[in-house]
């Protein structure tokens, strides 16, 4: 049964039962993990809902410009708003600074996701991601030294992740983000083989470390190959990035990630200037959110000005974080405002 005809059979039966409330979450996608925890679910419930009417405000932060909140009080001088989507990097090893930084937007009743930049070992930050690889058939071999490495490095995170399950942070996981441009080493041994690599962490977080407050999102560049997706098993949020010059609406990008699932819903997961709102609508581009990237993006790009920012903040079809329901509670009774 389409999700069409599911949406057009839940409005039948609840015509007819309006208790049947439980039977809301059968027109939605289901998440990859069914063990999810119940606050993961509740968001992903919202974002499902949302998905198609408007678009989550995100902005990925710095920590070396003097202000954890370098990008956030820009956007808040400029706007009178927050972003709602926070972007975090365990890029450094930075798991404790990252972990204290998402609780605390979490407690602010934001969304939290997460991507590392890090070499073939886990280790470093964004040079290493560029400038490493994997003898990839000894690597995803088990039992294989290579393999313990690579196992053992990944770890680090689900560690992190362990915490922030204990405190309740469901987060947006991005691992292994634009591996079809093949400049990160994740993506440098073909699509064959990052499939392999994005099945061995799914399976390994859920499985073993019983990670169950992850929505996994799968971040493609803006040429979205199909044949290097993972499967609807294994990926909650489609995702894909493009750096551009204008506000346009990417519409033909979203269209190409829209086209890798039948019902994942689809995020712009990194991006320069904003999309104009109007355009999104205009286009048809149903971008579930945007999240700028940091420093020069937001401080100095011609077209993120401070006029366009208040413009975008302030826009109907822009959820920023005073207007995001309890998303770790959402029912779905009320659908997004």
């Amino acid at each position: 049964m389409t999700r069409h005809l599911l949406v057009f059979a839940l409005v039948l039966l609840t015509s007819f039962f309006p208790g049947a409330v439980f039977a809301q979450d059968a027109a939605r996608p289901t998440l990859s993990n069914p063990n999810a925890t119940s606050e993961t679910r509740a968001l992903y419930r919202y974002l499902c809902d949302v998905y198609g009417e408007k678009i989550i405000a995100g902005q990925q932060e710095s920590t070396w410009m003097g202000s954890e909140n370098y990008e956030f009080e820009i956007i808040h001088k400029a706007s009178g708003k927050y972003p709602a989507l926070r972007g975090l990097d365990y890029m450094n090893d930075d798991f404790r600074g990252v972990n204290r930084r998402a609780q605390e937007w979490f407690q602010r009743g934001g969304i939290v996701t997460i991507c590392w930049h890090c070499g073939a070992d886990f280790r470093g930050s964004h040079r290493e991601s560029l400038n490493s690889n994997l003898d990839w058939e000894k690597a995803l071999e088990p039992g294989t030294t290579e393999n313990r490495i690579l196992c053992d490095g990944m770890d680090k995170a689900a560690k992190a992740l362990a915490e922030l399950q204990d405190a309740g942070v469901p987060v947006l996981w991005r691992p292994f983000h634009e591996f079809d441009g093949s400049w990160f080493w994740w993506g440098k041994g073909g699509p064959e083989n990052f499939k392999k690599l994005w099945r061995l962490m799914h399976d390994r977080y859920t499985k073993e470390w019983k990670l169950n407050n992850l929505i996994w999102v799968l971040g493609y560049c803006g040429d979205v190959k199909p044949d290097w997706y993972p499967g609807d098993e294994y990926v909650d949020v489609v995702g894909a990035d493009t750096y551009v010059k204008d506000d346009g609406s990417l519409v033909e990008i979203y269209k190409k990630a829209a086209s890798v699932s039948a019902d994942k819903p689809v995020c712009l997961h990194e991006n320069g200037p904003i999309p104009n709102p109007e355009k999104l609508r205009k286009d048809g581009a149903k971008w579930l959110w945007f999240m700028t990237w940091h420093t020069s993006f937001i401080d100095r790009n011609p077209v993120n000005t401070t006029e366009y920012l208040k413009r975008v903040y302030n826009s109907d079809a822009v959820v920023t974080l005073d207007e995001i329901p309890d998303v770790y509670r959402y029912d779905g009774a009320a659908r997004a405002n």
